[in-house]
């Protein structure tokens, strides 16, 4: 087995600053009561200016007077952490959480389908900077060797597990992942590799330092498994996003309404499934939530998709007051299916499939005012078509009817039409009192308009006008 793991130095602070632009000023997360507050995680820019983890707020601030701050939120982490694991769920099916800043994944199996690791390696890190997170890879015959090594050398591939003791012995114990008072005590015997102490007799490093360095040594060799959580992706998806101020206009839900649907769209990815249906909610202080389900006609999970239909809702929508959170829930998520498309396909370069057209005048102009037909068996011209919201309009198949049907027919004034097509005969109705005998055509008007005429049956006129052809 070949063990990719994922090492994220900077998570706490990646999850925040992908949630927000770019700011324009230092930023950091801090941490503690009011009056012991201190920075957990500094930004380059907030590093520059001299600020360091664990520095109290008021001295950073004195320091740096136009410091950014947000509250450190240890749920977040996790959540960002989970995030992670639901992405590389689509590269391997053995993922494993090593909290808080690691996800290792089992890489032997996936190289036969996305090539050697040369080749995969990039693409992985390609994808988690877009998904916003920095990051340290490294490929080991285990997990807790990968790492390890990821920590102490970012890019360390080991592919045999015959080259692993040497590529173990330069790594610094204190960068070993052992035990504390083991490492300690190991430090004070003057050992500061992992080579010097994997020279030593295992007996004698158990009496002198217990069985939790051996332990560690043989899950480290992988002589042992090591004892992480599997990830297992989740049946719904929710996010959230503390905004700590309020935000009154809908453009700025934008930008973080546009990462949280990136963030769905590989958690679908990596399930292999779709989306139909989602919430965005959006939490006022003094104002009851405002929720906006946006159903989709068929699957779908490209963020470009969902975001266009999101922003589309979001710009028609009032909000009653600021907003200060804004959640996105998903629980229905069934099978993704790629729709089909012609090898030879002639739609022009910027033209829309058809269910992604449909979606977005559903979002403009409102789900009642675009909607289905399909054909009922009543051949009334009235009631021979009748709406379904549930229905694909691009394959229901409709008899030849005029696209404006009058509310009811009307003396077609003017010259003698000519007949372009008919007559078609629909004698109907009598089983409800509503019974009609006529003969439909279609007809060219001398102003070049296409109508849908009838007359009694049998007849040529006069004829009564129901409707145009577009």
């Amino acid at each position: 087995m070949l063990w990719a793991s994922l090492l994220l130095p900077t998570l706490a602070l990646d999850a925040a600053l992908r949630e927000r632009p770019v700011p324009d000023r230092p930023f950091a997360l801090v941490h503690g009561s009011a009056q012991q507050r201190t920075l957990v995680a500094v930004d380059e820019a907030a590093r520059a200016a001299g600020l360091r983890p664990g520095q109290r707020l008021a001295e950073a601030e004195a320091i740096c007077r136009n410091l950014l701050t947000a509250e450190y939120d240890t749920a977040h982490t996790r959540t960002a952490l989970s995030l992670i694991a639901a992405w590389a769920y689509r590269w391997s099916s053995d993922v494993l959480l090593d909290p808080p800043r690691t996800v290792s994944l089992e890489v032997g199996k996936s190289l036969r389908l996305f090539g050697p690791w040369p080749d995969l390696e990039p693409r992985l890190r390609n994808e988690l900077n877009e998904l916003g997170f920095r990051h340290r890879i490294a490929l080991a015959p285990n997990p807790r060797a990968a790492r390890v090594l990821a920590g102490a050398n970012d890019g360390t591939a080991v592919e045999s597990v015959n080259d692993l003791p040497s590529a173990l012995a330069r790594i610094p114990i204190t960068c070993a992942g052992l035990p504390q008072e083991a490492a300690a005590l190991l430090n004070s015997m003057g050992l500061r590799t992992l080579g010097q102490v994997l020279r030593l007799p295992r007996p004698a490093l158990q009496r002198r330092c217990g069985r939790a360095l051996i332990e560690s040594l043989a899950v480290l060799l992988g002589e042992q498994p090591d004892p992480l959580l599997r990830y297992r992706p989740p049946d719904r998806f929710d996010a959230r996003i503390d905004f700590g101020c309020e935000v009154e206009h809908v453009h700025g839900l934008l930008f973080p309404l546009k990462r949280m649907l990136g963030d769905l769209a590989a958690f679908l990815s990596a399930r292999d499934g779709g989306l139909q249906r989602f919430v965005i909610r959006c939490l006022h202080a003094d104002a009851a939530p405002t929720d906006l389900s946006i159903g989709l006609l068929v699957p779908e999970r490209e963020a470009s998709a969902l975001f266009e239909v999101a922003k589309l809702r979001l710009d028609q929508t009032r909000l009653p007051a600021p907003v200060l959170e804004l959640e996105l829930h998903a629980d229905e998520l069934p099978p993704f299916v790629p729709q089909g498309a012609d090898l030879l396909d002639q739609r022009a370069a910027n033209a829309l499939p058809w269910p992604q057209l449909v979606e977005r005048l559903r979002a403009r102009l409102g789900a009642d005012a675009v909607y289905g037909l399909r054909v009922d068996a009543d051949p009334r011209p009235e009631r021979a078509c009748v709406r379904d919201d549930a229905a694909d309009s691009a394959t229901t198949h409709l008899p030849l009817r005029p696209t404006w049907l009058l509310p009811r027919p009307i003396p077609l004034r003017g010259p003698a039409p000519r007949v372009i097509a008919g007559p078609e005969r629909l004698e109907t109705g009598w089983w409800d009192g509503g019974d009609m005998r006529r003969d439909y055509y279609i007809v060219e008007l001398a102003t070049g308009q296409r109508a849908w005429a009838f007359c009694p049956p049998g007849e040529r006129g006069p004829f009564m006008l129901h409707g145009w052809f577009a």
